[in-house]
């Protein structure tokens, strides 16, 4: 056994061997290539057979884990089998997987560096309802929030605010805009079922803004932007769903924002954030993914991505932030597609500009020096929808089910 002393010095003069979990992911996928280009080694644990990354040329080697989720001591266990095997340098969890990987983040630290904050850190940006609050007591803005953590309440609440504007209705722990109430004019929403809605597993309502929909993905040293992206996204999986479209967007209200707060917590690792820029320019913030999101799309090899995430401190030595390139903009060609049909039955103009957005947008999955993964990604969505069937539950879920984290005692 072998201890690494120096957090966050990594070997020089030659190249690291990165881990990195959630090879389901498009961002992984992305993550993989890029740190292959710029001459490192890349391995991947994921706990599902099928994945983007099993096929990609930029991966030296995978293993199939144990659910974090469902087996967690085992998770955790094959990690560390790995990373040994493997002499891992740095572990980047890059899914939802890192609440799992923070939770064993003390023995997997005797092997190797682990890119994740504490899991009492993390669960604070992923509740929906703390996140708020630890927001508005930095004088940052976010919308009005209320905590709701059973039926009766819900009634309750849905008596107070009636009549005061519109809300969304939403789980506390939830991703992808899953189980997302919008607001319905001159109507109440039905609250969720008893095994829904409790203690363990409150909602929120939070107040409706409207305006544009931003997000942003950052690389965060000691409280210090290192890596930061802003962008919009106009298509989804769904009128609320996944983002499935990038475009880089200079914003200096966000920007402000997120140094402000990561300045203030602190943090270390990858974060987002979801805001609502309102009709006055004012930002909310009205999330945190304290995990990699789709920002990562919007860097390419050579732009510094990789050695904020390897290096942070020789950027923050010189003085350099990394940024993606102005107008830079990417997509996912698949669920792309299905927003396309959708816009062919929308309002008069709306395919037109579609086809302009898609035209200008790069395909994360398809490159023509590493094909197979544009490939793999039918088995991906095949197994995932076999899965939704069987459990009855949404594609998205089922994309996610075996690795989301929902406030689970450690």
């Amino acid at each position: 056994m072998t201890t690494r002393p120096n957090q966050n010095e990594l070997p020089k003069g030659r190249s690291c061997r990165v881990l990195l979990t959630g090879g389901r992911a498009p961002v992984t996928l992305d993550l993989a290539r890029m740190l292959h280009r710029s001459g490192h080694l890349v391995f991947v644990v994921e706990s599902t057979a099928r994945h983007l990354c099993r096929t990609s040329s930029a991966v030296t080697q995978c293993a199939v884990v144990p659910s974090p989720r469902h087996r967690t001591e085992a998770y955790l266990s094959a990690l560390e089998k790995w990373v040994k095997t493997w002499q891992i340098d740095l572990i980047i969890p890059m899914c939802e997987e890192v609440f799992y990987v923070a939770q064993g983040a003390d023995r997997l630290r005797q092997h190797c560096d682990v890119l994740v904050s504490s899991l009492e850190q993390l669960h604070a940006l992923h509740h929906k309802y703390d996140f708020i609050q630890l927001a508005k007591s930095m004088g940052l803005l976010v919308p009005d929030t209320h905590l709701i953590q059973s039926p009766k309440q819900w009634l309750e609440t849905q008596q107070v605010l009636h009549g005061s504007g519109e809300w969304v209705w939403k789980p506390v722990y939830s991703r992808f805009a899953a189980k997302v109430r919008m607001p319905i004019t001159g109507q109440r929403h039905n609250p969720p079922g008893e095994d829904m809605l409790s203690m363990t597993s409150p909602w929120v309502a939070q107040r409706y803004i409207q305006g544009r929909g931003l997000c942003t993905y950052s690389v965060v040293h000691e409280g210090r932007l290192v890596a930061h992206a802003t962008y919009d996204s106009c298509y989804r999986t769904g009128s609320i769903g996944a983002s499935v479209f990038f475009e880089q967007v200079e914003h200096k209200g966000t920007y402000e924002w997120v140094k402000q707060f990561v300045q203030a917590t602190g943090f270390s690792g990858q974060i987002g954030f979801d805001f609502i820029e309102d009709m006055d320019g004012q930002v909310y913030a009205i999330e945190c993914n304290p995990r990699a999101t789709s920002g990562i799309h919007l860097f390419h090899p050579g732009d510094g991505l990789v050695c904020a995430l390897l290096e942070p401190k020789v950027l923050l030595s010189r003085g350099t932030e990394v940024t993606p390139s102005p107008g830079e903009k990417a997509m996912l060609a698949l669920p792309m597609l299905g927003s396309g049909i959708r816009q062919f039955y929308s309002r008069k103009g709306s395919l037109r500009n579609w086809r302009t957005a898609w035209r200008g947008a790069r395909d994360v999955v398809y490159i023509s020096q590493d094909r197979r993964p544009f490939f793999e990604q039918f088995a991906v969505v095949l197994a995932a929808w076999r899965l939704a069937h069987s459990h009855r539950i949404s594609l998205t879920e089922a994309l996610t089910q075996d690795i989301e984290w929902n406030g689970e005692p450690q």
